[in-house]
């Protein structure tokens, strides 16, 4: 029977596939011991031997070619000529996994596994066959065999770790945990694993036990130490937690770790005063690495908050922190990000992100966190010079192509605006936000319709769309310029529904939509959309009371027709010259 195979399945070329084809094979029964003896397959002729390799090695070969329906049926084939072929049942796992499902693949690679239980191909996958249907306990034994199989393997060994760990046999994980160590020798991850193996177990000699012995065995690395005594300090030894670190910093007075520790060990004694002298100390320190400080000052924003959230101290801290040299802008940045917490003035976050930039001038992050605040103060001459220098060290950031381009188009610069945008639409890639492009687009669009370039208006109107089909701005401003221009008033009418649709109270999209209703000459309907964005409209637009007028006019209402041209030039009109003719004719001209 044919069947489909998905392409994906080229895979299997990558495959290791071990060929048997004649003599004896062993297999050992379902459900035997390790102990158990192999007991022996009989063995295919000579002829059957021949036929096998033909058909198995034209399956291969298929499969290459991406003929998978006749590599499928080949190797189907193959197992009528010998049913105890291993590869064979390998290789169709991955096929079946598709056309049947996850359990018959399994099935297969187990039996191939059966078949050859010393192919370790086999043994993995039927491990992570196990693991990812959560059968533990049989995963757990095909990787056993693994692992007997190589014992060289220590990644199989670190599965074999986390299995018994789910399965929670804390014995078992900690002779995995031995095996490894003679594999791997000691070393600080394999101690910590044994420790919280011992912690589970509620051992708690045995845990410290192993800290002793990488601390002996490691005498000159101050580091043991310390764990030995944030070990006691944590189970309530701080008295021989404190000796630990007094030890330590002994042999090594500026050993940060144990100055840190000396911290928790005068909290926990209740000597907050000496606490804070050396968390000071330390901050300022420029022998404190940095990922310490941010350790250190982290903990001193948690204690502050924990404490009722008075910031003074904490401020004062940063302050002190950044009157020395810094290395690095982390601590800078974690300045400006606690007091924007704390919702401090803007001009004194702004001030940071300065200190920021002077550190990391090719800090994107805080460029445009800089850039929205004095967006948000309209300075748009200072969002283009931020938004200039971020574009020297951050070409490919297409944001600071955006802003750069709003402040221009702010500044009446369209020129310099459209320059900017089209720069940062060269930057378009598949990993590009979609809406961000969408909106490179429509703005391009308005700008082109302004210079009165209405076709490379609208080119740039339907890349937007095609970015971002529901981009509400570039539809209404799309279709209110066609209904303008008489043309394809259909198109204009179903993009501006679907903003109606989408924003029903927006009075800009309502008075569009009504607006090319009127043109389609649906007069009814027109009148009914226009009188929801004059009610909608609470900057009173003198062009949505304008088209009311015109509306209310072609509907027979003249009456309130005069009176919304009226209210039209009040506003402030700019074509008060047709509105007063139309007011002194009485009816709507066409202008």
């Amino acid at each position: 029977m044919t069947r489909t195979i998905l392409h994906f399945l080229a895979l299997l070329s990558a495959a290791t596939l071990t060929i048997s084809c004649g003599g004896a094979k062993t297999v050992q029964p379902t459900g035997a011991t390790e102990e158990a003896s192999f007991v022996s397959l009989p063995a295919i002729s000579h002829n059957d031997s021949l036929r096998f390799k033909i058909y198995y090695f034209e399956a291969i070969k298929q499969q290459t070619s991406g003929n998978f329906d006749a590599a499928y049926d080949l190797l189907q084939h193959c197992l009528t000529i010998n049913p105890n072929a291993a590869e064979a049942y390998f290789m169709l796992s991955f096929y079946d996994g598709i056309l049947k499902n996850d359990s018959a693949a399994l099935a297969d690679v187990k039996k191939a596994s059966e078949l050859n239980p010393a192919n370790n191909a086999y043994l993995e996958r039927l491990g992570a066959g196990y693991f990812s249907i959560n059968n533990l306990a049989e995963a757990t034994k095909a990787y056993e065999k693994l692992a007997k199989n190589s014992p060289e393997r220590s990644d199989v060994l670190d599965i074999l770790a986390q299995l018994y760990g789910r399965q929670k046999d804390y014995d078992k994980m900690l002779d995995v945990l031995e095996r490894m160590e003679t594999l791997e020798g000691a070393n600080e991850d394999l101690t910590l694993a044994k420790m919280r193996v011992y912690s589970l177990q509620g051992k708690k000699q045995e845990e410290f036990n192993e800290l002793k012995s990488m601390a002996a065995k490691y005498p000159n690395d101050m580091n043991y130490r310390v764990m030995m005594g944030n070990w006691l300090l944590q189970n309530g030894k701080a008295d021989e937690a404190y000796r630990q670190y007094a030890e330590v910093l002994q042999a090594e007075p500026e050993n940060t770790n144990a100055r840190m520790s000396m911290i928790d060990y005068y909290r926990t004694t209740q000597q907050p005063l000496r606490a804070d002298s050396l968390q000071e100390a330390l901050l300022v320190s420029t022998k404190t690495p940095t990922d310490s400080k941010i350790v250190l000052i982290r903990q001193a924003v948690a204690e502050s908050e924990q404490q009722g959230g008075d910031s003074s101290k904490v401020l004062n801290l940063f302050r002190k922190i950044l009157a020395q040299p810094q290395e690095t802008s982390d601590m800078a940045e974690l300045y400006a990000a606690y007091m924007t917490l704390k919702k401090m003035p803007q001009d004194s976050i702004s001030k940071v992100l300065e200190t920021v930039l002077a550190i990391s001038p090719d800090n994107a992050g805080a460029r445009l966190q800089l850039i929205q605040a004095e967006w948000g103060e309209q300075d748009f001459d200072r969002v283009a010079e931020l938004s200039r220098q971020a574009i020297d060290y951050n070409p490919d950031e297409m944001a600071f192509y955006y802003f750069l381009g709003l402040a221009y188009v702010q500044k009446d610069d369209d020129d310099s605006a459209l320059d900017a945008l089209r720069r940062g639409v060269s930057q378009i890639n598949k990993q590009s936000n979609k809406d961000l492009v969408s909106d490179f687009y429509a703005i391009m669009g308005d700008i082109l319709h302004d210079k009165g370039l209405a076709e490379e208006a609208y080119a740039a109107y339907d890349s937007c769309l095609q970015w971002k089909d529901d981009n509400l701005g570039c539809l209404n401003n799309y279709a209110y310029y066609l209904s303008e221009e008489d043309r394809e008033l259909a198109k204009a009418e179903q993009m501006s529904y679907r903003t109606v649709q989408a924003e029903p109270d927006n009075a800009t999209f309502l008075d569009t939509y009504a607006w090319i209703l009127f043109k389609r000459k649906k007069y009814a309907e027109a009148m009914q959309y226009i009188n929801m964005a004059v009610d909608n409209d609470t900057t009173k637009s003198a062009v949505i009371i304008e088209h009311a007028g015109d509306i209310h006019a072609v509907n027979g209402d003249i009456d309130g027709a005069v009176k919304f041209w009226q209210q039209a030039l009040e506003a402030g009109a700019e074509n008060d010259k047709a509105i007063r003719r139309k007011i002194k004719l009485k009816k709507y001209v066409e202008e």
